[in-house]
Formats: C-alpha cells, sequence, structure tokens
C-alpha cells in the first residue's frame, strides 16, 4: 500500500492542539503507510509530543506557522490577514504537492475561503460542497451540502449531486440513488430552486430518484441526498442533537431504579454497540468536494475520537485519489449545464 502524507492544522478547533497532537499518535500507531505534518507552533507542539517518547518521528514531522486564525475570525480577515497561519501554510503544503490532504477543526468559513483561494476549484465546478456521511437504516448516505453555500441555485444543488455520486461511487456504490432534500415528495412541492434542480437531474445521466424527505434519508431511500447548505447544516446539527439527546434520556431511564437497572445491565451490550454505531464523532468529517485538493474539516468541538476519524477520512480520500476521481466523473457530464453525455 502507498503511503499517504496528510497535513494537520494543529491550532485549529475549539480544545487546542493537545488532542490533536493525540488524535495524530493514534492514528500513526494504527496505519504504518501513514505520515502526517502537523502545522503550528513548534515549539508548543515539541513539547506535547514529549509524552509520546514512543512515537515514529520519521513519519511525524513538525511545519512551522506563527499564526492562529481564531473561530471567530471573518473569511475576510483570514484571507487578507495571517499569511503565516497554520491553516493557510497547511492548504500550501497541499498546493506544493508536499502533503496529499488537509485536516482542520478550525473556522469553516475561513477554511472554506482559503481553500478555494489557495487550491482553486476543480473544471466545471462553481463551489465546493461540504458533504458527510450519515448514518442509515440500511448504511449511510452522502449530505451534501452541510453549510458551504447557503444560498444555492439549481446549477449548484446539480454540480452537488454530480459530486457526490462520484464520492459515493469511490466508496462502492456501482450505481448511486441520488435525490433531492425536499418537504415532500412529489413533484409540486419545494421551492423553485429545487424544482428547478429536479429538472436538471432528471436528464443529467445520474441515477436520480426524486425527492425524499428527511425521514426517507434515515430509512436509506438515496445513496446521496442533495440540499442547500442551510437546510443541510440545520438537518446535520438537529440530528446530532437528537441522537445525543436519546442516548442521555435513555441512560437516565434505565439509572432510575433497582430494577431499571438490572434491566440496563441485560441491555447494555446491545445499547454501547448502537451508539458506536450512530455516536457523531464516528462519522466525523465533513469533506469539501470540489476542490483542486483533498480538504477535510472536523467538528471544532471534536474529541480525539473525532479527530482520528477525521483524519481518516482523509487517508482514506487519498487512498482512493479523490480529486482525480472527481474530475473523471465530472468530465463525463461535460461543462455545467451540458446534461446527459454521461452515465452513473
Amino acid at each position: 500500500m502507498s503511503a499517504q502524507i496528510i497535513a494537520i492544522d494543529a491550532m485549529g478547533g475549539d480544545f487546542g492542539p493537545r488532542g490533536i497532537v493525540q488524535a495524530c499518535v493514534a492514528c500513526l500507531s494504527e496505519h504504518p503507510s501513514l505520515y502526517l505534518a502537523l502545522v503550528g507552533q513548534p515549539q508548543l507542539l515539541e513539547s506535547l509530543l514529549a509524552a509520546y517518547p514512543g512515537v515514529d518521528r520519521a513519519r511525524l514531522q513538525i511545519l512551522p506557522a506563527s499564526e492562529v486564525i481564531a473561530m471567530t475570525d471573518k473569511p475576510s480577515q483570514a484571507l487578507r490577514g495571517k499569511p503565516d497561519a497554520s491553516m493557510r501554510v497547511a492548504l500550501q503544503a497541499l498546493r506544493d504537492d508536499r502533503v496529499q490532504a488537509v485536516v482542520s477543526a478550525g473556522n469553516t468559513g475561513a477554511l472554506m475561503a482559503l481553500s478555494r483561494h489557495v487550491l482553486k476549484t476543480l473544471p466545471g465546478v462553481d463551489r465546493p460542497a461540504m458533504v458527510a456521511a450519515i448514518p442509515t437504516r440500511s448504511g449511510h448516505c452522502q449530505l451534501l451540502d452541510l453549510g458551504a453555500n447557503v444560498d444555492c441555485d439549481a446549477e449548484h444543488l446539480h454540480q452537488f449531486a454530480r459530486m457526490g455520486a462520484v464520492l459515493a461511487q469511490a466508496q462502492g456504490v456501482e450505481r448511486p440513488r441520488v435525490a433531492l432534500l425536499n418537504v415532500g415528495t412529489e413533484d409540486i412541492k419545494g421551492n423553485q430552486q429545487v424544482r428547478a434542480a429536479a429538472a436538471l437531474l432528471q436528464d443529467s445521466g445520474l441515477n436520480y430518484v426524486g425527492f425524499v424527505e428527511g425521514d426517507g434519508l434515515y430509512r436509506g431511500e438515496a445513496d446521496v441526498v442533495v440540499c442547500d447548505g442551510f437546510v443541510g447544516n440545520v438537518l446535520l446539527k438537529a440530528s446530532e442533537g437528537l441522537a445525543s439527546m436519546i442516548g442521555e434520556r435513555i441512560e437516565a431511564q434505565f439509572n432510575a431504579s433497582w430494577a431499571t437497572r438490572l434491566a440496563g445491565a441485560v441491555a447494555l451490550p446491545l445499547l454501547r454497540r448502537l451508539r458506536e454505531e450512530l455516536v457523531p464523532a464516528r462519522h466525523n468529517g465533513a469533506s469539501f468536494l470540489g476542490l483542486q485538493g483533498i480538504v477535510v474539516k472536523s467538528h471544532g468541538a471534536a474529541g480525539v475520537e473525532g479527530l482520528r476519524a477525521a483524519i481518516e477520512r482523509a487517508r482514506q480520500q487519498v487512498q482512493d485519489d479523490l480529486p482525480r476521481q472527481l474530475a473523471k466523473g465530472l468530465a463525463a457530464w461535460g461543462a455545467p449545464g451540458q446534461a446527459g453525455e454521461g452515465r452513473m
């Protein structure tokens, strides 16, 4: 297996570099072909790495960056200021082919703005989209956009669908079912943009299966579900909150009395397995599709397990050579607006 070289924005996220360093050390021990570049303040990172004397430093380097983009910084500030920020240095390393992917838990708006500025988009892509795997009854589906583009027209949704289909196919789905998220499944339902996007997708060459509602997404009615970033972000955050609330309610019920604690002891192995499958940290890591490079955004509040999942997502996309597959898949349909030239 060929090596995967990934740059990690070590200064991003809500909790600082300590957990990021811990996640990187764990990933290196799990994947012998993985090489990581921690991007940030060398003195601080070296002091944290001192706690792991057994780490293979031949596979873990530090790229110096003296500045940090705060979670409160506006995208314009990230673009015009802080030229030596860890996020920018990591993306420049990707642009210059020194690494094969970037993972950051930092400011989402800044990461998207800098990614577009430094890496540029693939031919035929107007806007990159954030995509993540959402667990369903039968496995998972790719949901996009998750917040990179709040306002989208029909052609943007059409492009997201094409990119999502390529991603699903790269993950082994032979003919991905593509759907538009909507308030109903009837043709007359939805706003103007969604109905116009449906018209484009019906003649796109994709395996378009129509509209899907929120509950249909979790039933596994599609492999790729497309929406604008406003809807996608609300759906994602609401789903994470619901999963957390249900878990807490179940735990509280089992601890209510000795009888329920006894029942909980019997059911505990099953509940732990279910929690492992649905826990948001396991599915952490949203990819920025449409860039000339692999960029994965980790949740800012992710712990070590979540950060490991984001790094693993980037590692898998490097292994799959996702940008090349995206470029090839998008070229099958020609330029934007030229539908029906390829079949997927």
